[in-house]
């Protein structure tokens, strides 16, 4: 009767063991499913369907939903907060770009061109969710003409990766703004940087772009195969898409303008003893003809962070950076002159740097102003102000953008590519305090609506994306406003090519 008794109890435990065993597995087989559709589906909730059609078309490690990933693609230098993609994916052509744009398409899902996200403007936010498309896997050098002096590149080709290719070819593409940024990328921008005030930018260097549109459809502006110098046909398509920042069409292809390497480049540096003597410098510089390669201004603030930050020992003043690209004889004679123009305006003795490793470590620093800036102040965010004006209204502007900063109490080395009339303030804040957001706003407002009463533009080379909308507006007009509203109607005609940024 005991044993009885003992062996239904056993039968009972058992048999409560196994059901909390069943249950145990059926939660755990639950539990995984859901892990495994936590990683199919991104945190906004896109169809697994859509998923599975990007995964079909670039294979399935070319898409990913996972947090960090989608992180990485949702910012990039500048101080706006982090607006992540709902999944990135990883092109490996153009065919594959043009499938998955249609599915976006046909699904009205936002697309965002991903480049190297050196960008200071917030243009790889993802305002809305939708698909980053990181293009760095599409990295080839397509087709060099060295007789014709020009390169067709991939957007995964990168600046510095360019002019490494042309090693011991003689050539080399000038365009420099100082971050190794995608040539894609900065076609998109319109970027320029050091060397512009000679070789110009971006829009003076690009012969042709592939596009894929917000419908899939591939278009090459200029034609395709086209590598002319000039033309007269037609719109300038070319020039409608550099500058547009994704917001028109993903740029899978540019052919760019290569130059000859010089013969000599010799860099200096000199200081003054004011701003306005070192701007006067530039100006005279330019007036006279001298075709400089680099003119760079770094105000005492910039000089002394930059001393800092690249272990230099420089005179902490109002100082030019320059470069003399040519002959040998050609560089004897623009650095004479320009000597001449210095000691007219109390500059300092030249500081020489001819070999190229002493050349590279002085522009190295220059490159690494914005570094230089942010470590001043540790842990805070930067904003680089991006203002181009007239280039006889440079003096005016730089003191009266220095007295603005002294007397608003704010950090912000003044540091620009003055040759073409471009500068920058790279403002320091702490972004978790709205006061000194505030005044840094209003602040980079002022400046920004100073340059457009002298003539100017609120960015000479970093775009409008999400900050300067305004200015655009003011800047462009009612009516140039909207017929851009216009063309981005056309082109893009349910609005998913990289929305929230320019118009």
């Amino acid at each position: 009767m005991v044993a009885g008794v003992f062996q239904s109890v056993w039968d009972l435990a058992e048999m409560a063991l196994r059901s909390a065993l069943h249950w145990r597995l059926l939660a755990l087989k639950y539990t995984t499913t859901c892990r495994r559709k936590q990683r199919l589906q991104p945190q906004r909730g896109l169809h697994g369907n859509i998923i599975e059609a990007l995964q079909a078309t670039a294979g399935t490690e070319n898409v990913s939903t996972t947090t960090a990933v989608r992180e990485q693609h949702g910012k990039d230098e500048s101080y706006h907060r982090c607006k992540p993609p709902d999944v990135v994916v990883w092109p490996q052509n153009v065919e594959q770009v043009s499938r998955m744009a249609r599915i976006c398409f046909e699904n009205n899902i936002p697309i965002i061109p991903f480049g190297t996200s050196t960008g200071l403007e917030g243009g790889v936010l993802a305002m809305k969710g939708g698909v980053c498309f990181d293009l760095t896997k599409m990295d080839k050098v397509v087709e060099l003409n060295t007789l014709d002096f020009d390169v067709t590149v991939e957007p995964g080709v990168t600046r510095k990766g360019l002019n490494e290719y042309l090693r011991g070819s003689g050539l080399w593409f000038p365009v420099d703004p100082g971050a190794d940024a995608s040539l894609c990328g900065m076609a998109a921008t319109s970027a320029s940087g050091t060397n512009a005030v000679r070789y110009g930018t971006m829009r003076e260097n690009v012969i042709n772009l592939e596009v894929v549109l917000a419908d899939g459809r591939i278009m090459y502006t200029a034609g395709q195969k086209r590598r002319f110098r000039k033309t007269s046909a037609g719109y300038n398509l070319t020039n409608l898409f550099i500058g547009s920042e994704g917001t028109l069409g993903i740029i899978t292809k540019t052919m760019l303008r290569l130059y000859g390497i010089p013969e000599a480049m010799v860099s200096a540096v000199c200081s003054f003893p004011t701003v306005q003597a070192a701007v006067d410098c530039t100006v005279q510089i330019l007036q006279c003809g001298i075709p400089i390669a680099r003119i760079e201004f770094l105000d005492d603030v910039m000089m002394d962070a930059c001393n800092k930050y690249s272990k230099l020992s420089y005179t902490v003043a109002s100082t030019l950076f320059l470069e003399f690209h040519g002959t040998e004889k050609g560089v004897e004679e623009q650095i004479q002159t320009t000597e001449e123009i210095a000691k007219a305006n109390s500059g300092s003795e030249f500081a020489w740097a001819k070999d190229q490793e002493t050349r590279n470590k002085l522009w190295q620093a220059r490159h690494s102003a914005w570094y230089a800036a942010r470590a001043l102040h540790p842990g805070c965010e930067g904003y680089s102000t991006d203002v181009c004006v007239p280039i006889s209204k440079l003096p005016e502007i730089i003191v009266a953008t220095k007295e603005d900063l002294v007397r608003s109490n704010l950090t912000g080395p003044i540091v620009g590519h003055v040759g073409d009339g471009n500068f920058h303030c790279l403002m320091i804040m702490n972004t978790e305090n709205e006061d000194e957001k505030g005044t840094v706003k209003e602040f980079t407002d002022r400046l920004a609506r100073r340059a457009l009463a002298m003539g100017g533009t609120c960015t000479g080379e970093h775009g409008i994306g999400l900050g300067k909308r305004h200015l655009l507006s003011e800047e462009i007009g009612a009516v140039g406003m909207q017929v851009m509203k216009e063309i981005k109607a056309t082109l893009d005609p349910k609005s998913i090519m990289n929305p929230g940024k320019v118009v």
